[in-house]
């Protein structure tokens, strides 16, 4: 397939149009008085949501260029999500609104070269100072109050809360929707993985169809291993 190729301007510009397609759909969501999205489901029903990343992944847009600066806001997201777990919009707006000005300034001439240095000087300062301004959250209520701002509901946020009193900062907790009314709370000893074994082969017991490993040694590690030659 023939590849499509632009410069300069036309290529600045049309990424630009996509960033700010998806961004403007992020950003309402944005704060305490953040309104909802409603996302189409290709099946089930819509989903209603104020959470950016969810809103960024449901995004495709036609043109080829506009797809691709969708694509960079996406993955600003995405990181983000992956890194803090929260904070997702935010990300979104600010790398809409260092683009707008990073292109305006190019359009002026200013080297982007230059730029970039310049904003990777900026982030550090930022990031040092908003470190000195941290504070730990550690009270029950602490939690709960920055639970209930994430999840835009207070209930939700003390049972969150709850969670964490009971299995520690280092803990896991999963939320899900649930097939019932209300809000229900487990909690699991140790450690779940809702994976089973990967063959058959793995089975210890033919009747019930387990693999039941004592005293087994378990690997733990931090990167995906797609090959037995991977652990050598």
């Amino acid at each position: 397939m023939a590849k499509m190729i632009a410069f300069n301007e036309e290529a600045r510009r049309g990424l630009e149009r996509g960033m700010n397609v998806l961004a403007d759909a992020v950003k309402v969501t944005l704060g305490p008085r953040g309104r909802n999205v409603v996302l189409e489901k290709k099946w089930g029903a819509p989903t209603i949501t104020n959470d950016g990343v969810s809103i960024a992944k449901e995004i495709e847009l036609d043109d080829p260029w506009e797809k691709i600066g969708a694509e960079l806001v996406k993955e600003v997201a995405k990181k983000t999500d992956d890194v803090a777990g929260d904070g997702t919009t935010t990300a979104t707006v600010l790398a809409q609104a260092l683009v707008r000005e990073g292109l305006r300034n190019v359009a002026a001439g200013s080297n982007p070269m230059a730029l970039k240095r310049g904003i990777e000087k900026a982030v550090a300062a930022i990031v040092a100072e908003l470190a000195s301004m941290a504070k730990s959250v550690d009270s029950k209520e602490q939690i709960a109050a920055t639970a209930s701002i994430s999840a835009a509901d207070s209930t939700i946020g003390d049972m969150i809360a709850q969670a964490m009193d009971k299995v520690g900062k280092e803990g896991v907790i999963t939320v899900e929707e649930s097939n019932t009314f209300g809000l229900e709370l487990e909690l699991t000893e140790g450690m779940r993985f809702d994976k089973g074994y990967i063959s058959p082969y793995f089975v210890t017991d033919q009747d019930r169809m387990e693999a039941v490993l004592e005293d087994a040694y378990i690997l733990i590690v931090n990167s995906k291993i797609a090959n037995i030659k991977d652990l050598v």
